[in-house]
């Protein structure tokens, strides 16, 4: 998976769609051996107020994004980005997991998301679901390896600032965790859709804001709540989709979060009141994909963007 994106002082100056554009323009190389199997765009207006347009894309393997990323000349182009000239900021942010190290799931079989468009059907329903500690049974390396990573400290935060930097890339880190957290009511009833944004949204917000304003409190290094838009107008409006792209340092802070904290209780039992509420007929459709990633799985670069920018803030 890769996360390419731009990053503007406001939605406001990201309206020429010079961008988009150009990123469009890699992804859909004519002749292109190695395309991405599958990318859609989301943003997010950050906690410093800048917007940030990205596109998120997926290969098979790494060998495949290489062959992309050479083939289409996007590797020539980002090279030959000058933080100096940029107009706005750039960031790269490319993870390769391997088989083991995966694990996606989703409540219903019928409507891929992320890397399942490069499957070719989904798996029957599984019995690691639904207790604390169920994401880590469905990882096969968590089978022979505890998965720990390297503990942050409030001290690795940077308060940062709002100043573009220069490019600056990032190493990985020992078993960082990447969770992709989606939610879909595009196809909900009314009914349910009201009680959707009346009840499970706000509390959604609430834990992801937390995240992204406290990470350094539970080991999250990055967090952005993410709205689907449409290609065509770079807006989210009437996708009604959303999902959560966080970092943590840990599996174990991942998993503390989820099973202790406050706003990610709330959100585990209002989804159960909200499913109560609808006799469990919910139609509201809801994914995840959890990524264990050794340092060299990892790539993260940024061009002219603000010190708080995705591992930025802990660099």
């Amino acid at each position: 998976m890769a996360i390419i994106g731009a990053q503007y002082k406001s939605a406001l100056d990201a309206t020429d769609g010079t961008a988009q554009s150009t990123l469009t323009s890699f992804l859909k190389t004519p002749g292109s051996k190695s395309p991405p199997s599958f990318f859609e765009w989301a943003s997010v207006t950050d906690n410093k107020g800048f917007y940030n347009l990205s596109a998120l894309a997926y290969w098979p393997s790494k060998a495949a994004y290489l062959a992309w990323a050479e083939q289409s000349g996007f590797d020539a182009w980002w090279k030959a980005l000058d933080p100096k000239t940029c107009q706005h900021g750039w960031f790269l942010e490319v993870f390769f997991p391997t088989t083991e190290r995966f694990e996606t799931l989703f409540n219903t079989n019928g409507t891929p998301e992320g890397s399942a468009h490069m499957g070719k059907c989904m798996s029957p329903a599984v019995r690691e679901h639904g207790y604390w500690g169920s994401m880590r049974d469905r990882l096969p390396a968590s089978q022979t390896d505890e998965l720990s990573g390297t503990k942050a400290t409030p001290e690795d935060f940077k308060s940062g600032g709002t100043t573009p930097g220069g490019r600056v890339s990032i190493p990985g880190r020992k078993n960082l965790v990447v969770i992709r957290s989606g939610q879909d009511w595009l196809d909900t009833t009314p009914e349910e859709r009201k009680l959707y944004l009346e009840t499970m949204h706000p509390v959604l917000t609430k834990g992801m804001d937390f995240l992204r304003d406290h990470g350094d409190e539970v080991g999250c290094l990055s967090c952005r709540f993410m709205e689907i838009v449409d290609p065509a107008t770079a807006k989210a409006d009437n996708m009604d989709r959303t999902f959560g792209l966080a970092y943590f340092d840990d599996l174990a802070s991942l998993e503390k979060w989820c099973k202790e904290h406050p706003t990610h209780l709330a959100i585990f039992g209002g989804f159960h009141k909200y499913a109560r509420k609808l006799q469990n007929n919910v139609t509201l459709r809801v994914f995840h994909e959890v990524m264990v990633l050794e340092p060299e799985q990892q790539l993260f670069e940024y061009v002219a963007c603000h010190p708080g920018t995705g591992m930025l803030a802990v660099h």
